[in-house]
């Protein structure tokens, strides 16, 4: 890396050199049974250059030709954006934990036991069902050098578990799901297994339900499937700057429920997305992007900063080895204080979504979203009646979070990048055959 800075310094007023490399072992298993075992190893590094103002950038998992990847840099910086940042000098970065030792000695034995254990808890509960699961650990490596001194290093673990199960009744088809991942080892099956097993009781039975505007409970996975997307375009920086987010020009107005508040956080400790700093080597930071219901700020990486005349949030992040762009880490909703069961006991006939299919094929930019109701129940008289059928929903999240009626106490990660309580809205479009 240093051989391609000082190649790249004689050719270029700024130079920026990132490394990648992992290795991830995945065990599978589908249709009850395991699938295959494997490793992956991937690598790549990438050169970012301001050249006669512009930005140059080339991209190589060949990393002995230092001197191709220079030209190619060179060769991108003619046609390329002016830049109008300046790379972050030498600087500390929080003690963020992401690496722990211990995921590395996981045996494969251990994994290929994990997952036969969430196999069999599912299936001695409802023996016809066909599961797919996984077991994963990996490590990543990540190096960052610049010409202004700047340089980061950091290792960081991954280890997730998860299963799906598919249930097929004739022409009834019923999924369910869960997973979990962390910076470190993950052993407790019966936490995954057991959200499984309830949405099977949940599903037990069917319920027909009406089609019109209906009180909803959006659990963690619900918010997760079918508020997130919209949210996350709407406070990103670039989009904001281009004038496309329904939120750009809303920054200390409250547009949202008091209930409501949010903010993106990658320092904390042992989360799959946290990181000492981003992929542009900006200190990590918690940015607060709603408070109370206001909107507080919005998501940068140094180019879209230095354009909004901002200061960069710590969310620069490279896609497949890209040029990096404004990008979430963790999206983090403050918990209320309503138990999930006193939302249901407050409804008298409603509707509780647990994963929502297709929502992101809406307007994202104005909020719109619909999509079937991939797993939902039916709540009569404040308890939950039975499975949703057929059942399609739509709305605007700016509309609908204007007015919540609860916010849950059950606040917890869902993937590896939201944390969410459930929420509870007065009002959702159901449609129904």
């Amino acid at each position: 890396m240093e051989d391609i800075l000082a190649r790249a310094g004689k050719v270029a007023e700024a130079a920026e050199v990132f490394m990648a490399s992992s290795e991830e072992t995945p065990v599978q298993f589908e249709a009850n049974r395991l699938k295959h075992v494997q490793s992956k190893q991937a690598s790549f590094v990438a050169l970012r250059i301001i050249r006669e103002g512009r930005v140059g950038y080339a991209v190589s998992t060949e990393l002995n030709d230092r001197q191709k990847l220079v030209e190619a840099a060179v060769e991108t910086a003619e046609f390329g954006i002016r830049a109008e940042f300046t790379l972050p000098g030498a600087t500390a970065y929080p003690r963020t934990k992401v690496f722990d030792p211990a995921v590395e000695s996981v045996s494969l034995e251990e994994m290929v036991g994990l997952g036969s254990e969430l196999i069999d808890m599912v299936r001695k509960h409802t023996p016809e069902i066909l599961c797919d699961a996984e077991v994963a650990k990996g490590t990543t490596l990540v190096r960052i050098i610049n010409s202004r001194g700047g340089e980061l290093s950091y290792r960081q673990t991954g280890f997730s578990l998860g299963i799906q199960g598919q249930l097929i009744r004739g022409t009834d088809m019923l999924f369910v799901g869960e997973g979990q991942s962390s910076c470190r080892p993950l052993s407790d099956t019966g936490a995954v297994a057991g959200v499984v097993l309830r949405q099977l009781e949940l599903a037990r039975e069917q319920a027909p339900i009406a089609t019109k505007v209906l009180p909803t409970v959006f659990t963690p996975d619900g918010v997760a499937s079918a508020l997130i997307s919209p949210l996350m375009v709407a406070l990103n920086g670039k989009v904001v700057l281009q004038g496309a987010s329904p939120v750009g020009n809303k920054l200390g107005e409250q547009i949202f429920d008091r209930k409501l508040s949010l903010h993106d956080d990658p320092t904390i400790g042992y989360r799959p997305q946290s990181r000492p700093a981003d992929d542009e080597g900006t200190p990590s930071q918690r940015t607060p992007l709603i408070t109370r219901g206001t909107v507080a700020g919005f998501i940068y990486d140094l180019q879209t900063a230095a354009l909004a005349r901002k200061k960069s949030t710590g969310n620069g992040g490279r896609h497949h080895g890209g040029l990096p762009s404004p990008t979430p880490s963790a999206f983090i909703f403050t918990a209320g204080d309503t138990a999930f069961d006193d939302m249901v006991s407050d409804i008298k006939e409603g509707l509780i979504i647990e994963q929502l299919m297709g929502a992101e094929q809406g307007n994202i930019l104005s909020g719109d979203f619909s999509g079937n109701v991939l797993l939902g129940y039916k709540i009569e008289s404040g308890k939950i009646v039975g499975r949703v059928k057929d059942t399609m929903v739509s709305g605007n999240i700016y509309q609908l979070l204007k007015e919540i009626t609860a916010v849950g106490s059950d606040a917890r990660w869902v993937g590896s990048s939201v944390y969410t309580p459930s929420l509870y809205c007065p009002g959702l479009s159901v449609a129904s055959k």
